[in-house]
């Protein structure tokens, strides 16, 4: 909003999806003197072009014949201001082709500028330099985010468990060990005795994403459901009429869930750092009442789970966090 005052210019914001345009939109209007009539949004649902507009990176990058037909109207407007959040996600393929439109400014955010493929100096090359840089802890001690206790959970996996591993094809072994029965048991454990909190229980694969909001009694939010339907469940979630949530990997970046106090990692991509820190910053927004956070990581021992636990946890790592290790049975145990 600062560099928006200071430009004074038509600004373009390029946001990860819908419902993130919309939070972006509310908060502009709650923090400026902007009015509804002065801030468009263009999605997949609406097409406004205004001084002020918000627009998601895929309507952007959609192709039809052969043509980037929302690309080349947006290349031919005199931008002042243009702002990518998600900055990190922009040397991908595909959403590269937005640093193609001309802007006489151009401003780059993340919290996690760092990228599996090691192509996150390629940011630089396509935004322009580094202007600011603050690690996390600092930022919490300002009181911009809440204190965070990250917390790995070990896990065994059972005899037969263990088994289905070991003869597993090589590409589908994670999935055998992050989706086994006894995480999900955890999971379920460690869900009930935070009760009372604002819960996130958070995975890859949708199958135990839909067998825990099964299990649990709770909501899924995933890819297939439709925008109207997030908005309603987030609502809920921040309001307090729903205290858990199980939610896939779109609810990685740009959800603002202010209350959420209490994350469950059962399942990710791999050994991505970049979305750990995400997931960890879905629960990092100061709360109301001063409490910290806890991140639960579950991880099965001795298993490539672990091994990608231990790569994911690097870029927080860095920024100051330490991952106290608990085994499972101490969760099982306090129900």
């Amino acid at each position: 909003a600062a560099a928006m005052a200071h430009a004074k210019a038509t600004t373009l914001i390029l946001v990860t999806n819908t419902v993130a345009a919309r939070q972006w939109r509310e908060e502009l209007l709650k923090r400026t003197d902007l009015n509804a009539d002065d801030i468009g949004e263009y999605s997949g649902a609406k097409k406004e072009i205004r001084p002020v507009t918000i627009a998601t990176y895929q309507v952007m990058t959609t192709r039809k014949q052969g043509v980037y037909a929302h690309l080349d109207l947006f290349d031919a407007i005199d931008w002042g201001l243009i702002i990518y959040d998600e900055v990190h996600l922009l040397p991908a393929p595909i959403f590269r082709f937005t640093a193609d439109i001309q802007s006489r400014r151009r401003l780059g955010l993340t919290a996690t500028l760092v990228r599996e493929d090691g192509m996150e100096g390629e940011v630089f090359s396509l935004i322009g330099p580094k202007r600011f840089d603050v690690p996390w802890k600092e930022i919490e001690a300002q009181g911009y985010i809440a204190p965070a206790d990250c917390v790995e959970v070990r896990i065994t996996l059972t005899d037969a468990e263990r088994l289905n591993y070991a003869t597993a094809e090589q590409e589908d072994r994670y999935r055998f060990c992050a989706t086994s029965q006894t995480k999900k048991d955890v999971a379920i454990a460690l869900a009930r005795q935070h009760a009372n909190d604002q819960v996130l229980v958070i995975g890859q694969y949708l199958d135990q994403l839909d067998a825990l909001s099964e299990a649990l009694g709770v909501p899924v939010i995933k890819g297939e459901t439709p925008i109207k339907e997030r908005e309603r469940l987030f609502a809920l979630f921040r309001t307090g009429e729903i205290k858990c949530l199980v939610v896939s990997k779109v609810a990685n970046f740009s959800i603002d869930l202010p209350e959420a106090t209490i994350a469950i990692q059962v399942s990710g991509t791999f050994g991505s750092r970049q979305e750990e820190a995400q997931r960890l910053g879905r629960i990092l927004r100061p709360k109301a009442d001063g409490r910290g956070a806890r991140f639960y990581s579950l991880v099965a021992r001795d298993t490539i789970d672990q091994d990608f636990a231990q790569n994911r946890q690097r870029f927080l790592a860095e920024q100051g966090y330490a991952y106290r290790i608990i085994d499972a049975d101490e969760v099982l145990n306090k129900n």
